[in-house]
């Protein structure tokens, strides 16, 4: 009898849980609710009171569905359908939990990212009856800094391949210049050797005035401790 009364307690709560998770995700996205005179509110300050209200009510039915959960895990029991069923209340409060803390993580980026676009340049308060309006200015501005972004993008990448053109350009030209060079090389094989010829006299007269230099300077040394 203990099982089944705690056991129907768990459903009636997981009920009321996954209905006020539905409203809590309407208000965290920012939806619009109906007053009692079936009129939609827009007024950012009771959206935000709203929201902290049942965040707050949301966790203390998650906290009282966890001690039931507790408590049926304490009642002796015998038979796997018995685990069974205590394990899916288990995973259906852990849904119910994870659910709660993305709702909560959207509603928060949301409000980050209202607040950035505000004092990006159109903050201030804004009455209830304009804060729609605000709000798609905010957006359509967003969009044309994503539009202009995107545009400078594009012309960066333009010119980084106009630039990878122009060095490619000027890779075949020199790759064709050294090719030139290697065939006149070879067609005229006297200039290749008055070029050697030419380098060894050169070589050849760099030693002999290094060895003129070098024989001048011992001689002075010589002279000068003599």
């Amino acid at each position: 009898s203990d099982w089944d009364a705690l056991r129907k307690q768990a459903r009636h709560l997981e009920n009321d849980i996954d209905l006020k998770l539905i409203a809590f995700n309407k208000v965290g996205t920012g939806s619009s609710s109906l007053n009692s005179g079936g009129a939609a509110d827009t007024s950012p300050l009771l959206g935000d009171h709203v929201f902290e209200s049942l965040s707050l009510e949301i966790e203390q039915m998650l906290d009282q569905l966890s001690n039931i959960n507790e408590r049926m895990a304490e009642i002796p029991g015998t038979g796997a359908a018995v685990m069974h069923v205590l394990q899916r209340h288990r995973e259906i409060l852990h849904g119910y939990r994870q659910e709660y803390l993305k709702i909560q993580a959207n509603h928060t980026t949301r409000m980050e990212r209202e607040e950035l676009l505000r004092g990006s340049g159109l903050g201030g308060t804004t009455s209830p009856s304009t804060s729609g309006l605000s709000r798609r200015d905010m957006y359509l501005k967003e969009n044309t800094h994503l539009h202009n972004s995107s545009s400078m993008v594009n012309d960066q990448i333009s010119i980084a391949m106009e630039t990878k053109e122009h060095l490619t350009s000027q890779r075949q030209h020199m790759k064709r210049f050294q090719t030139r060079m290697h065939d006149i090389s070879h067609r005229f094989p006297l200039i290749s050797s008055l070029i050697q010829r030419i380098n060894i006299r050169k070589r050849r007269e760099s030693l002999i005035l290094g060895g003129v230099i070098g024989v001048c300077t011992i001689l002075l040394l010589l002279y000068a401790f003599h």
